[in-house]
């Protein structure tokens, strides 16, 4: 039975001829999720290997939703993704990275799938040949320990390989992130730390701007009307056929604020830089907001606060401007730092105004209320001319970079302007 792969990406670019010491870069934080950041998290290796990476794991669709109705846990999806992104593919053999982004297929019988994947425990699967067994090894380890605790009727319809791996381990460890993410870091050779924001399995929820709510990121690619405001639940997202919803209706969802992870709140202490990027502005930003805990942090830290809003369409902000996304970052921030001023949550926008394009645009209207609220935009070439809706991750690197202490070093020895 055929397993489909899938390639994770480009290699991690060997460092810059410039006399940087990527091993000595700036510890960059990021609230992020999803893929969006991918593509820059791989080029900021070149510069550092001590960004940060705080994922959102409250991912309910697709194969995420499987493992998380079945283990009641996080979802892994955006953490594996981001290790496989920040992976020194010069190190760490193609094959050992190529298994953990495929996924079986999306066909077939779900008992055979199954089998396939108890075959896969076996170091005689031909999966495992030409992989050095000191990988091979180790993934197998961990699909075990998946497989002990795998259901009867566990759906395996594209499941993550990387996925059960990473589930494995986490469930092998008392449901603990902190050994599996530290052991597959240094299989991977992973040039970053990456953590989730919060332990708890929990869900994300929007009221909206009549009142309504709704349950389940993956419910946010369906909004009808604007979000008035986020929140986080324990209570299960509606599923197609699911008894109870009437009840629901009667008694929404109850919010709650879990801890920000205490692992997260010392890299957030110790941030040379904390940046809001680009993604789906709620569900992979703001999303990481909620925990209690986040807001009084990142005033606490003593460095610059950076946000990098989306060019193109994102199609959760329902002609929210730029003006009010910076509105709605901030309130989401003081809602667990009441007294902070504007300028400990946030100091730049960092915006392309010739290749971007902007939910309402970069008009007078936007800067002056930019302006009103203390914040400064700084316009830089970013977003690639024949397509807003992607940043050059190279140029966003550079930028982002130029707004630390000391800027960006090229290879002259001095700041890049």
């Amino acid at each position: 039975m055929n397993i489909d792969g899938q390639k994770p990406g480009a290699a991690c670019a060997p460092p810059p001829a410039s006399g940087l010491v990527p091993a000595l870069g700036p510890r960059l934080v990021f609230f992020t999720g999803g893929t969006a950041l991918r593509d820059l998290s791989r080029q900021l290796t070149r510069y550092t290997y001590n960004s940060v990476h705080l994922i959102t794991p409250f991912d309910s669709g697709g194969s995420s939703a499987v493992l998380r109705r079945a283990f009641a846990m996080p979802a892994v999806g955006d953490i594996r993704n981001r290790l496989l992104a920040l992976a020194d593919s010069a190190l760490v053999p193609q094959s050992v990275l190529e298994f953990c982004a495929r996924r079986l297929p999306a066909a077939g019988d779900a008992d055979d799938l199954r089998a396939e994947l108890r075959a896969l425990g076996a170091q005689d699967h031909p999966l495992w040949a030409g992989m050095p067994e000191i990988f091979g090894g180790a993934l197998r380890l961990h699909l075990r320990f998946f497989l002990e605790r795998m259901p009867q009727d566990f759906d395996p319809h594209l499941a993550s390989l990387g996925n059960l791996i990473l589930a494995g381990g986490y469930l092998h460890h008392k449901r603990n992130f902190g050994p599996v993410l530290a052991f597959f870091s240094r299989l991977l050779q992973v040039r970053g730390v990456v953590l989730p924001i919060v332990g708890e399995s929990l869900h994300l929820a929007a009221e909206l701007d009549d009142g309504s709510r709704l349950v389940g990121q993956h419910r946010f690619k369906e909004l009808t009307r604007p979000v008035r405001r986020l929140f986080l639940t324990v209570h299960e997202p509606e599923r197609p056929g699911q008894a109870g919803s009437a009840e629901r209706a009667v008694n929404p969802q109850t919010p709650c604020r879990p801890p920000l992870a205490p692992a997260a709140a010392d890299y957030l202490r110790s941030a040379g830089a904390v940046c809001y990027p680009m993604g789906s502005f709620y569900t992979s930003v703001l999303a990481n907001l909620l925990p209690q805990g986040v807001g009084r942090t990142v005033a606490a830290a003593s460095c610059p606060k950076i946000f990098i809003p989306n060019s193109g369409r994102d199609a959760e902000l329902h002609g929210l401007s730029l003006a009010g996304q910076v509105a709605m970052l901030l309130r989401h921030l003081r809602d667990d730092a009441p007294e902070a001023r504007t300028g400990e949550l946030l100091h730049w926008v960092l915006v392309d105004s010739r290749h971007g394009r902007y939910e309402g645009g970069l008009g007078p209207e936007v800067r002056t209320a930019l302006a009103d609220m203390g914040v400064t935009l700084v316009e830089r070439d970013m977003v690639r001319e024949d397509d807003p809706q992607r940043h050059e991750p190279e140029l966003t690197a550079r930028a982002l970079l130029d707004l630390l202490p000391g800027g960006f070093t090229g290879p002259g020895g001095e700041p890049e302007r």
